[in-house]
């Protein structure tokens, strides 16, 4: 039997975009799903035990990529790092954006 893949879903105040993939990928079998923020003022901001937590990162936009690879280089090294370039104009379980946190994670995993 596969363990489930862990996949940590990264916005800046893991409000809306990350809790809402977090949500989405949690009910999917074989999958577990967390989210966290990288802004000191996110409801989970991000740590280390994140980072090795994961076995799958997504992140929301560029910046957020940039911080997590300032702040975590040496845990990153042989992790998938994607940027799905989703920008801050949702709420959450917005439709649309669930709609494409559906499509393009499961075109990173081929599912």
């Amino acid at each position: 039997m596969n363990s489930p893949i862990n996949l940590l879903f990264v916005c800046s105040r893991n409000q809306w975009r990350s809790p809402t993939a977090e949500a989405i990928w949690r009910r999917r079998p074989g999958f577990n799903a967390r989210s966290a923020g990288t802004s000191p003022n996110a409801r989970k901001t991000i740590g280390a035990a994140d980072i090795r937590w994961a076995d799958v990162i997504f992140v929301m936009e560029r910046k957020h990529l940039h911080r997590l690879q300032a702040d975590y280089a040496r845990l990153l090294e042989h992790k998938p790092l994607y940027c799905l370039d989703i920008p801050d104009d949702f709420r959450y379980m917005d439709p649309e954006l669930m709609e494409l946190l559906e499509d393009t994670v499961a075109s990173y995993l081929n599912t």
